[in-house]
């Protein structure tokens, strides 16, 4: 029987204040790189629940999704493992305030704001091309609305 190929469905916040994006400085397999505050969509929770949590625990920044920027499928090759396929729903939204009590996630080494062209001048050090992609179509005024994404009340089950 053949295995069914099934992409890494991941989520991703797209944070602008003042001309610049929060960005995470994580542990890799390829080293330290640079993300949007992102991660794996969990069972249960809807791409817009994933990104408030997965932002919280990456940034200690309270975020509230109000549109899906876009969706978009990339294959990303690992250093000593067979590509991974990744499905990433990106989000915008209202940023709320750090909560200083709270460790970052795992790997996590810091965050960081950067200018558009700070992020460009930093590609290799991008975790993916998709960091990029994101933040130039939020740039260029793509919005979608949340209810885009339907998730039926089953999920929760």
């Amino acid at each position: 029987m053949t295995t069914r190929w099934k992409p890494n469905v991941t989520v991703a916040a797209v944070i602008e204040h003042d001309g610049r994006f929060l960005l995470v400085e994580e542990h890799t397999l390829d080293g330290l790189r640079l993300n949007n505050p992102a991660g794996h969509l969990d069972c249960g929770e809807t791409p817009a629940q994933a990104c408030t949590r997965e932002t919280l625990e990456e940034t200690s920044y309270a975020f509230s999704p109000r549109a899906l920027v876009g969706v978009y499928l990339s294959r990303q090759p690992q250093s000593n493992a067979e590509a991974i396929t990744y499905l990433r729903f990106a989000f915008c939204g209202e940023l709320g305030a750090p909560d200083p009590t709270r460790k970052l996630d795992v790997g996590i080494v810091r965050t960081l704001w950067m200018t558009l062209e700070e992020i460009r001048a930093s590609t290799a050090r991008l975790r993916s091309p998709m960091v990029l992609c994101c933040i130039e179509d939020y740039l260029a005024g793509k919005r979608y609305p949340l209810q885009l994404v339907v998730a039926d009340a089953s999920i929760a089950g």
